[in-house]
């Protein structure tokens, strides 16, 4: 069966990656600019800081953090991805299905997630190695792949780091992702195809993957001012995080 889909083309890839100049303002905001003369903000991605109790020493990560700040006098650039290896899928899908073949209509499935998957650490590596560049002297064997010995992080919106999944739709607006694409986002910010991963290139040195977990009331508010919602949404979005109970209604 994975002979046949892959040499017929029946599943098909696809990817956009932009690394466009960028800072860190105010601690927490991730601003990127229209141009390299960084004088014009295209887009601000509000970003949320662990507030976690921690061992003397140990920082409160922000994925802010991980980007220069403005005043810094140092140009640093976001990176940021969309790739997709599901296009295809529900047609094979709804022929297996159609002949009762359940296994092979589930192994489809899995089998576009994995690709999907590998894919994108695939681009992760041609962005640090020649796109980007920051690690052109990277010889990493697989199993140091695997352990993530390299330089540099993807986190993805809806995940620890990054936990509002409707920052999907800034990333979409940064790289016209559904025109160069073809994957969609639903109502709820979920990606169509299924098979597809999408975030942000931090290259960093010290940027590592971490989990925003429960944050206060005072940065909620803060937050929703900054992306310009109602506090009342950014606790809808943010339900799991939240380290209180918001007010009924």
């Amino acid at each position: 069966m994975l002979d046949d889909i892959i040499s017929n083309r029946k599943i098909t890839a696809h990817a956009v990656v932009g690394l466009l100049p960028a800072s860190t303002r105010d601690h927490d905001d991730i601003v990127v600019y229209e141009n390299e003369q960084r004088r014009e903000v295209k887009i601000t991605l509000p970003q949320l800081r662990q507030q976690i109790e921690k061992a003397a020493g140990k920082a409160n990560l922000c994925l802010a953090d991980f980007i220069a700040p403005e005043d810094s006098n140092k140009d640093d650039y976001l990176g940021i991805f969309a790739v997709s290896a599901g296009h295809g899928v529900d047609k094979l899908v709804e022929s297996f299905e159609a002949d009762n073949d359940v296994y092979s209509s589930i192994m489809v499935k899995a089998l576009a997630d994995r690709l999907a998957e590998a894919f994108a650490e695939y681009m992760h590596h041609h962005v640090r190695t020649e796109l980007w560049g920051y690690a052109s002297q990277e010889q990493l064997d697989n199993e140091a792949l695997i352990r993530e010995e390299y330089n540099g992080i993807r986190p993805a919106p809806g995940y620890p780091a990054c936990p509002d999944h409707r920052i999907k739709a800034r990333l979409w607006e940064l790289l016209d992702v559904e025109e160069h694409t073809g994957i969609t986002l639903t109502d709820s910010y979920a990606m169509y195809p299924t098979a597809a991963v999408s975030g942000w290139y931090f290259s960093h040195p010290q940027s590592q993957y971490f989990g925003v977990a429960k944050i206060s009331e005072d940065q909620v508010g803060s937050y929703a001012e900054r992306c310009q919602i109602s506090q009342q949404e950014a606790e809808r979005w943010l339900t799991p995080n939240l380290g209180y109970e918001p007010e009924e209604g």
